[in-house]
């Protein structure tokens, strides 16, 4: 799957010759670090893993979905029941999800449990603790063995709830991959997550194409979503306004957060990260949003408001460039600013570029998305296999 995923495949490849080339030598790269995981992981014991995933919450879709490129039954988003299963390096993973999978109504196929929780707000909280609750039941009767979560964090990190739980503090959870930039991320069995796109608003994956790469694109910038009062998005739209830049940008604001898209405004969202060179991503409760990995998916070049937002969220023990460590520590290829006043400077350069370089850009960026993607499945898989595996418990 990993080269797979690099090679972006032949059917779209417009490239001249040295892009080729270029491309190539990108693949090689990727190959050889291929080829270093696949040494790391001949020296463990063969046993092969059965992993089941438990997801019970929409971030598992992104996982599921979007990270191990896997396939749900049936393919209708509002069944109650969906489930899918591939093999990928030594483990057998199954997937669950749905609102009939409630506790004591599946059956458990495995002695390795990856559960998806949503930690975002109070009500969640209570329905997550039921789940470890159920999924500590069955360790104490030996019919799992293992249990590994993929948390929807709090966007304030405030997820100290779930700390009890982690086998390092005297629980039964051996590793925990969490959303947002928590500042007890320790790379050893906390590791920091993507957030990812609004599966729940069913963001589909996307498959980069030949005139998403080449296609002169209509807008320099958009920007789809709520103002809040006395925000940044406030500056950020008075000085679209002030400079007349409204007009070479997609704009469209909302002074209240609508959860649930309706066909139209879904459209007209995805046209625009598709017709716009640069997509705007000022803070929200969070300065990691789903806008991100959206504007990824279609080639439109991220611009980040860089600033941390009030909480508990900040820089862990093994990392100090919050906020999106986890982006930056991969090497996001975005725009960085601090302040939106340096937004008119951005898109005068902008407005300068040919569409060759916008192309070779958008070529770096989409290759990014598709690496990264790739990159944390095969963590995310090293990861359990190294916890789960008997040869390394020892």
């Amino acid at each position: 799957g990993f080269t797979d995923h690099v090679a972006l495949g032949n059917e779209w490849n417009p490239w001249e010759e040295d892009e080729k080339n270029e491309l190539a030598a990108s693949q090689q790269r990727y190959e050889a670090s291929l080829k270093m995981i696949k040494y790391a992981r001949s020296h463990l014991e063969q046993t092969s893993l059965r992993v089941q995933i438990w997801g019970k919450a929409a971030v598992g879709l992104y996982l599921w979905q979007h990270i191990f490129g896997g396939h749900l039954e049936p393919a209708d988003v509002t069944a109650q029941w969906r489930e899918g299963s591939q093999k990928a390096g030594k483990t057998y993973f199954s997937f669950l999800t749905g609102p009939s999978v409630v506790p004591g109504y599946f059956s458990v196929e495995a002695e390795h449990v990856v559960l998806v929780l949503n930690g975002r707000e109070q009500a969640k909280v209570a329905s997550a603790t039921q789940w470890l609750h159920y999924a500590q039941t069955l360790i104490q009767t030996h019919k799992i063995r293992d249990v590994a979560v993929v948390l929807l964090g709090n966007e304030q990190c405030n997820n100290g709830w779930i700390q009890p739980y982690l086998k390092r503090n005297g629980g039964f959870v051996n590793l925990l991959f969490v959303t947002y930039d928590c500042a007890f991320v320790n790379e050893e069995d906390i590791f920091q997550w993507p957030l990812g796109v609004a599966t729940y608003r069913n963001f589909p994956v996307v498959e980069p194409n030949w005139s998403m790469l080449r296609d002169p694109r209509s807008y320099l910038c958009n920007f789809l979503g709520t103002v809040y009062k006395n925000s940044s998005r406030e500056t950020l739209m008075e000085i679209l306004k002030q400079d007349g830049l409204d007009k070479l940008c997609w704009i469209a604001a909302r002074e209240q957060w609508q959860p649930q898209e309706t066909n139209e405004s879904f459209k007209n969202y995805q046209d625009a990260l598709l017709q716009s060179d640069l997509t705007l991503c000022p803070v929200g409760v969070n300065t990691e949003c789903y806008r991100i990995y959206e504007a990824c998916s279609y080639g439109s070049l991220p611009v980040i408001e860089d600033v941390m937002t009030p909480g508990d969220c900040g820089n862990s023990s093994v990392y100090h460039s919050a906020p999106l460590q986890l982006l930056k520590t991969m090497g996001a290829p975005f725009i960085f600013i601090k302040n939106w006043n340096e937004l008119p400077a951005v898109l005068e350069k902008e407005k300068k570029m040919s569409l060759q370089e916008k192309i070779q850009r958008r070529k770096k960026l989409l290759e990014w998305y598709q690496n990264f993607k790739a990159w944390m499945k095969q963590k995310f898989i090293i990861t359990l296999e190294n916890s789960f595996l008997p040869s390394d418990k020892g």
